[in-house]
């Protein structure tokens, strides 16, 4: 059997599934129907992390995904073994799907598997015949296009094969050029710039930016009237300001401690964002309810009066106790739990107290 090549897009929809960080269910399947007012995305029965629905339009429209750690399209065989799949209509099928795939822009040059018993003789020889039918090289540790194999979750017998639309996950952004350590996944900081809506006459403000993930995500999502990234450390604002070039996005980078009581003097910000740390990669649970401290009365002193508060932890019970000390100060407008890499972190989206807040608490 001869390459696929410029297949024809065919007419009638295709399934699709979009993976997510378990906990981000909801945002993504709020932006899947903005971009997508017609589509109604449905739960994959006995997964807590991927969203399935129709499709009939180009796959590349669905790279800009933010919410999104890969999307696939997924093609479901009535077969009992994985050993079947090598009939040659199934393989034809499954070529024409890897090359509707094909990321122009990011160019596949190998696959790989993703299956349990991938090494088995028969996943291999699968492997083998898709490189032949596809053009590509068979990979098995390292290949670019990613090909899951799985019994299917919605019929009672059969397999599924899930294509992955984009050569590397969507999580991982083009414009991270420089990394820091404790830099927060890409997909929770775009659920954060969900939860303070873009609004171009918003003055947003980034504590501790790090290496700008949450600052760039928070642009990204639409234009504003200000922008600016503090943090204490030289490396972190280097990081941060490459980061900032790649994505092509302005910020005013500060080096300043968020404990300076004359931080920002003056000013007013509509939207905040922190992702203070965990104690984990970087700070430390002994020092860090200091650093939550000043962090939450320096937030309190610069944001305006209808303004926002994001912050991502997973220090949740140092998180909840300073709140109770800060209830004249904060109310948690709302509270979302996240899973990341063994990770329990949370979001906080927290508004600050006055007389308009003050009507909505218990």
């Amino acid at each position: 059997m001869a390459p696929v090549r410029h297949l024809p897009r065919p007419a009638r929809p295709r399934m699709v599934e979009a993976t997510f960080l378990p906990g981000l269910g909801r945002f993504l399947a709020d932006e899947i129907q903005g971009l997508l007012p017609q589509v109604r995305p449905r739960p994959v029965p006995g997964r807590d992390d991927a969203l399935r629905f129709p499709y009939a339009g180009p796959l590349s429209r669905l790279r800009s995904l933010r919410t999104a750690v890969a999307v696939f399209t997924v093609l479901g065989f009535g077969v009992a073994r994985p050993g079947s799949l090598l009939h040659a209509d199934h393989l034809r099928r499954i070529a024409t799907a890897v090359e509707e795939a094909a990321d122009r822009d990011r160019p596949a040059r190998s696959l790989r598997i993703e299956a349990a018993g991938r090494d088995s003789i028969a996943f291999r020889r699968l492997g083998a015949e898709l490189a032949r039918v596809t053009g590509l090289a068979f990979d098995p540790a390292g290949g670019d296009l990613v090909l899951r194999f799985h019994r299917s979750p919605t019929a009672e017998a059969g397999w599924d094969v899930l294509v992955r639309a984009s050569t590397r996950p969507l999580s991982a952004r083009p414009w991270r050029v420089a990394d820091y350590p404790g830099a927060v996944n890409a997909t929770i900081a775009a659920a954060m710039a969900r939860l303070v809506p873009a609004r171009s006459g918003d003055r947003v403000l980034n504590l501790m930016c790090g290496s700008g993930t949450l600052l760039i995500e928070r642009l990204l999502a639409g234009p504003a009237r200000i922008a600016v990234g503090v943090d204490v450390a030289d490396a972190a604002l280097a990081a941060c300001r490459a980061n900032l070039d790649a994505a092509g996005v302005r910020a005013d980078l500060l080096r300043a401690d968020v404990a300076a009581p004359d931080l920002l003097a003056r000013r007013r910000f509509e939207v905040i964002l922190a992702d203070p740390p965990w104690g984990t990669r970087c700070g430390d649970h002994g020092s860090n309810e200091a650093v939550y401290d000043a962090m939450l009365r320096t937030a309190g002193r610069l944001v305006t009066p209808a303004g926002r508060f994001a912050v991502l932890t997973h220090e949740v019970k140092l998180m909840e106790r300073l709140l109770v000390r800060h209830e004249r100060r904060w109310h948690a407008g709302s509270v979302h739990r996240v899973f990341q890499k063994g990770h329990h972190p949370r979001i906080y989206l927290l508004e600050p107290v006055n007389d308009r807040t003050r009507g909505d608490r218990p």
